[in-house]
């Protein structure tokens, strides 16, 4: 696999920050020409490094006031037990985030909720009953000082970069005579 070059890095950077732009204004921003760029954009789809493309949107605009940590404790870590609840968490809209983590817990989760009394009808209503939850602890979020940014890709520029997708093989430059004097 070969390894993400300039271009698919700026690429990248380029998109996170605006995901709308078009193939055009990607192009000139990341000095390729149109069809290289869409070329390379389609193999970093391809291959798993753009995952897909979505608005941002401001939870409390839209009524979301509330952002909770709930970090929830299963009964016991099996198999069948764990993707059970994997899937009964997936499927609530309420739950935006779902890690599984070390430490105490089993998972910790981020919930959108309206205000403090929707969110505790839903903790009660929802979460504990679940399949195979043992116990559940929640911290709020008091202010939010950063959410969602982009990804830093600084570790993918020099020798030790990660391997990446894989691309059409750059054009060598022509060398260039040199001229006698």
């Amino acid at each position: 696999m070969e390894r993400l070059d300039k271009y698919d890095i700026a690429i990248l950077r380029h998109l996170q920050d605006n995901g709308r732009l078009t193939n055009a204004e990607l192009a000139l921003r990341v000095g390729l020409s149109a069809a290289p760029c869409w070329r390379r954009v389609r193999v970093l789809e391809d291959e798993g490094f753009i995952t897909g493309y979505r608005a941002e949107i401001n939870r409390r605009k839209v009524g979301l006031g509330v952002l909770a940590f709930v970090r929830l404790d299963a009964e016991r870590n099996t198999a069948e037990g764990t993707k059970t609840l994997e899937d009964a968490l997936s499927r609530l809209p309420e739950v935006v985030s779902c890690h599984y983590i070390s430490g105490t817990g089993t998972f910790e989760l981020q919930v959108v909720a309206q205000d403090l009394d929707a969110f505790s009808r839903f903790a009660l209503g929802s979460l504990m009953n679940l399949p195979n939850v043992k116990d559940i602890q929640t911290s709020f979020s008091l202010g939010e000082i950063k959410a969602a940014g982009a990804l830093p890709l600084g570790h993918l520029v020099g020798p030790h970069a990660a391997p990446a997708a894989s691309t059409a093989p750059a054009t060598p430059k022509p060398k260039l005579a040199r001229a006698r004097r």
